[in-house]
């Protein structure tokens, strides 16, 4: 119990409410002075001991320590709780941990493709289905010949090919452009038709590209779900000779394949390449005539109703970018 007001002391004999109190002893006042000047000093040396991070177990982080306790600055480790240049527990970014290094994802430096080409080549075109006469002509691919381009499929609702590889196309490049890369696409729309397919090797090849990647959907039958990419196989005929890009066309097909299906939650073609979701061709001209690495990828059949439902999904054709980015940032930084 506390009052207001004054108080004379314990030991005044004039206190009319305190029993008669003894004679004190000639050393009580000494020892008194001496207690008073020990005190603040064992108390300056208790604190000193805690701001250093003492190590006891009855300090302030110690299992005795009271619910205010305060944890010493210094007693955990100087780049964050994990010690690993992590966030604190605080959710402050740990001393030696940049805000950078802490808000941007693994790999994602702006500069981490500075200098590379790649090629991203949208399956068809808009308007191709107004120059029949133009698309059905046929061109040289090295083994034959074959028709300058097709209008592609739809789903069942006319949800077209070529607006899916389009869209997928320009998702592409910004998640790519992010990164540092050079970026060119094959048409943006901008022209009636095609370009052919021969000349969308071309592009590449002359872009002196480090990958390129054809985006298309699949017009299988209904019950035929899933993605898979097109790898070129090993041609030496006419214009054709892919062998030097066999190889890396390989690994950048398998990357992308295992990205995408990471990204996207979807599998593997169930109707080709026996579940590796990775088809070897000879007969297509983009890849006959590339001199560069490249591979096709079939993002799903938009002839099958579950599959169609994603690709026409602006969120998980989002998904569909993410995975063949990463396949080429994968690619890229290994090559």
């Amino acid at each position: 119990m506390s009052y207001a007001g004054s108080n004379p002391g314990p030991f005044d004999p004039s206190d009319p409410f305190g029993p008669p109190r003894p004679r004190r002893s000639p050393l009580r006042r000494p020892l008194t002075v001496a207690l008073a000047a020990l005190v603040p000093g064992a108390l300056l040396g208790w604190l000193a001991y805690e701001a250093l991070g003492g190590t006891g177990s009855g300090g302030a982080n110690g299992p005795g320590a009271g619910a205010g306790a305060a944890p010493s600055v210094l007693s955990s480790p100087a780049n964050g709780a994990d010690g690993a240049g992590g966030v604190s527990g605080d959710g402050k970014t740990g001393v030696g941990t940049s805000t950078a290094s802490a808000s941007a994802p693994a790999g994602s430096g702006a500069t981490s493709l500075q200098g590379r080409v790649v090629v991203i080549d949208p399956g068809h075109n808009p308007t191709n289905y107004r120059h029949t006469a133009d698309i059905n002509r046929k061109v040289d691919i090295g083994t034959n010949r074959k028709e300058c381009d097709t209008t592609g499929t739809s789903t069942n609702s006319g949800y077209s090919e070529a607006e899916f590889t389009l869209d997928v196309a320009h998702r592409l490049r910004t998640l790519l452009q992010q990164q540092g890369a050079t970026v060119r696409l094959t048409q943006d729309a901008d022209r009636p038709y095609g370009p052919c397919v021969d000349e969308r090797a071309r592009i590449g090849n002359a872009a002196h590209a480090d990958a390129v990647v054809s985006i298309h959907a699949d017009g299988a039958g209904a019950g035929q779900r899933g993605f898979h990419v097109i790898l070129p196989g090993a041609v030496h005929e006419g214009a054709a000779d892919t062998r030097a890009i066999v190889a890396p066309s390989k690994d950048l097909g398998k990357l992308i394949a295992g990205d995408y299906s990471r990204a996207t939650g979807t599998s593997p073609s169930n109707y080709v390449g026996d579940g590796t979701g990775l088809v070897t061709r000879e007969d297509l001209g983009g890849l006959n005539l590339s001199t560069v690495p490249k591979v096709f990828i079939e993002c799903g059949n938009m002839r099958d109703t579950k599959d169609a439902a994603l690709l026409t999904s602006g969120a998980w054709r989002q998904k569909a970018a993410q995975g063949i980015s990463e396949g080429i940032v994968s690619f890229l930084h290994g090559s």
